[in-house]
């Protein structure tokens, strides 16, 4: 009894504590609706001794950037070279659409079509894995991810190999063939790397290499090698087979550069924005941090209520975003050197900043 009550007050405690950071997450919302950009960085910043803020804006067809340290600090406007995360799901999403352009793929091909996987099985097709609509999860368990248990900062998807993946459907089942909801998904896109290997009969990375920087010119823009500018990157092996995920580094030029090839008519980066799916996968907390999601693309995370089409990334120590409103023809892009358990998250940084100019 005495094991059981000691139990419950630790329960108590713990419910308490968990009821305090709601509130508390809640009122920051509030107030973060009223704040200004600077105001938000300000805070966001507030002690940050070693943060390396990067924030690129195009209006007016011009790209200028900003770079700030701790307390919002204006620094010299080093081009640091950050991880974007799954920011790279949206440069996967284009290579598929242009294999779609070449009539390589269709988005409505299952990838049991272009991988060698057993019969009788349920697959999911090139949309719903660019939707994150498949029914398949995040991410599967393998016991490389072990260490990230243990140093979470690491790169839990390290060591993965293509072999591990298609071995990893063989073990997991979607039920039926259904319309499934959203539910965001690493997997999926380490499949869609594999389809693209299949379809161009080549590695993904010197596929993506060579897209971003001979078609878009992003020469500084590639699948890491760990040798982004802060202490804590990610490793990658070459053959990891999440490297379509989130494994591409860049810097604030590159990135403008992208963010910019998106407000143009580059007929493979438009078709990437055009909506597949209704999703609403955002309550109204979410909103006033700028997590606003009605549709989605190929990839990209279409904000209806506020014109803006977006995606966001995260690694160990790597937060990005890029937002940009095709109405108004603006753009923002902020890379840091923050991680995603930041109190006020880049994201909502990056969104506050591009409704500022856009007005």
């Amino acid at each position: 009894m005495a094991i059981l009550a000691v139990f419950a007050i630790l329960l108590a405690i713990a419910g308490g504590w968990y009821g305090l950071q709601i509130h508390s997450a809640h009122r920051l919302l509030m107030r973060m609706q009223d704040m200004s950009f600077d105001e938000l960085l300000q805070e966001a910043l507030a002690g940050k001794k070693e943060a390396k803020v990067t924030v690129g804006v195009i209006k007016d067809g011009q790209m200028t950037y900003e770079v700030y340290g701790s307390d919002a600090v204006a620094l010299d406007q080093t081009e640091y070279r950050y991880e974007i995360g799954s920011i790279t799901k949206t440069m996967t999403a284009a290579l598929i659409a242009q294999a779609i352009q070449e009539e390589k793929l269709s988005l409505t091909d299952t990838i049991d079509r272009y991988l060698e996987l057993p019969d009788g099985k349920v697959y999911p097709t090139i949309e719903s894995l660019l939707t994150h609509t498949s029914g398949l999860d995040g991410y599967y368990f393998e016991w490389s991810m072990l260490p990230y248990l243990i140093h979470p900062e690491k790169n839990p998807f390290q060591g993965i190999t293509a072999e591990d993946v298609v071995q990893e459907y063989q073990e997991t089942k979607l039920k039926e063939e259904k319309e499934y909801g959203f539910e965001y998904s690493n997997y999926g896109f380490a499949l869609l790397g594999l389809v693209l290997e299949k379809v161009y009969d080549t590695d993904y990375t010197s596929l993506l290499n060579g897209y971003l920087q001979e078609e878009l010119g992003m020469r500084d823009t590639y699948v890491s090698n760990g040798d982004a500018d802060f202490d804590g990157n990610w490793i990658w092996e070459s053959d990891d087979a999440y490297i379509p995920a989130g494994a591409v580094v860049s810097d604030i030029t590159d990135m403008l550069l992208y963010a910019d090839a998106q407000l143009g008519e580059d007929s493979v980066l438009t078709m990437c924005h055009q909506p597949l799916k209704q999703i609403n996968a955002a309550d109204k907390w979410e909103r006033m941090g700028g997590f606003g999601i009605n549709e989605e693309g190929m990839s990209w995370m279409i904000d209806r209520e506020n014109g803006i089409i977006w995606h966001n990334g995260a690694t160990g120590v790597h937060t990005s975003y890029l937002g940009f409103c095709p109405e108004k023809n603006t753009a923002v892009v902020v890379l840091a050197n923050l991680s995603q358990s930041e109190t006020i998250e880049t994201t909502s940084i990056g969104f506050k900043k591009l409704m500022e100019i856009s007005q």
